[in-house]
């Protein structure tokens, strides 16, 4: 067995990026840019008004000005403003030649054709975009490793970009192992119990971006999940496997690896729940075997294969470690990481009931994981305690 520290440092070395993909933008919500987006115009391309009112020159502001034309956005002519004359001008409209400022259209007195300015501190360039306001030609607009959020979206779409190179989102296949599994809905033999595991995993995947998502149930027997773990390795970039991981008569997910080809790098960490957990990769493909119990997958779900899945797509941990006040004592033995469903709130943080790792009662109450290292062996309410954060 590993320790916790090792089996993330594994991941960390042996889980590489995707390879990027130029995509449209209206694809790009939620990935990661794998290079910097340059801008290829001056934003906006012309002197624009932000507001309603009639373009001047300023020094002729305490002149009453005759009013030479009308100038609406979109308008593609362009204009000169003669001296002594203002144009009506509209917000985003583009100023005329020799125009400098835009006095606002509650600012002025109208007087046979004429308008009277009546704004006492006005300013030179007042109410204008100057060409390039935004961002100048070759400027870079966006970082690579930047995150496309829907400001970030409507930022490449106002400066004309229409696609982009990204990391795009891993295919996961997710393999349901146990003869003793039925779907909900359906009548319970004795001796059988519910699948939970490919709702809880497809869900936490879905809310961390990831749809392509690919569920087979497979029979507890060696050929039938060697040929499923061997098809998903053919078109998944990430393979989850729960259940039979373990060394019963039945687990031949190990088995399964090894046929197929995978490289383990871990097989058991020193933590609980979910010591059996197995992590490996055929080329560039990524494989986890996860514990069959709910609990255990889906703590390892959220230590393990979502920094995973966060490192192959260029995005930054979703998982926040902090410290917070334990409320209550906790003790166990020296030996094992302990990782306990727990909730926290205004820098406090309370172990749940039903810690057992068949049990997902506490996990649904649960906001946070409470982490007690290998040595620990006693811990007191009121001590500091590290914690982090799930993103629910």
């Amino acid at each position: 067995m590993i320790s916790v520290k090792e089996a993330k440092q594994k991941i960390e070395e042996k889980v590489g990026l995707l390879q990027p993909q130029v995509l449209p933008l209206q694809q790009m919500a939620g990935l990661t840019l794998s290079g910097d987006v340059y801008a290829k115009f001056d934003i906006p391309a012309f002197a624009q008004s932000s507001m309603d009112g009639y373009a001047i020159q300023f020094k002729e502001k305490d002149l009453p000005l005759r009013i030479q034309n009308k100038i609406a956005a979109g308008d593609g002519n362009s204009y000169f403003l003669s001296p002594g004359h203002a144009s009506r001008i509209f917000t985003g409209a583009a100023l005329p030649a020799n125009a400098d400022t835009v006095v606002m259209q509650e600012k002025v007195i109208i007087e046979d054709g004429n308008i009277v300015i009546k704004a006492a501190d006005l300013k030179k360039g007042d109410h204008v975009r100057e060409k390039g306001a935004e961002i100048k030609s070759a400027e870079i607009a966006l970082e690579a490793d930047t995150v496309i959020t829907p400001a970030a979206l409507g930022f490449l779409a106002a400066i004309g970009v229409a696609e982009a190179s990204v990391y795009p989102t891993p295919v996961i296949s997710i393999i349901i192992t146990g003869n003793e599994l039925q779907p909900p809905g359906n009548e319970l033999l004795f001796g059988q119990v519910y699948e939970s595991n490919s709702v809880s995993l497809a869900t936490a995947l879905r809310e961390a971006g990831i749809d392509n998502l690919d569920i087979i149930y497979a029979e507890d027997e060696p050929e039938v999940v060697t040929s499923a773990l061997n098809n998903a390795l053919t078109k998944s970039d990430l393979i989850l496997l729960t259940g039979g991981i373990s060394v019963g008569d039945y687990d031949f997910v190990l088995q399964a690896t090894v046929k197929c080809g995978v490289e383990k790098h871990f097989h058991k960490i020193k933590q609980k729940p979910g010591k059996p957990l197995f992590f490996g990769t055929k080329e560039n493909k990524v494989v986890f075997g996860l514990p069959g119990n709910p609990g255990s997958v889906l703590t390892c779900f959220y230590e393990y294969v979502l920094p995973a899945v966060e490192k192959m797509t260029g995005r930054g941990n979703s998982i926040k470690k902090i410290k917070a006040t334990l409320q209550n004592t906790y003790s166990k033995k020296a030996g094992l990481t302990h990782f306990l469903k727990g909730f926290y709130e205004n820098g406090n943080v309370t172990i749940l009931p039903s810690q057992a790792s068949f049990q997902l009662r506490s996990f649904a109450k649960a906001n946070c994981l409470i982490v007690f290292d290998e040595e620990t062996e006693v811990v007191k309410e009121s001590d500091e305690v590290e914690v982090h954060l799930l993103p629910v």
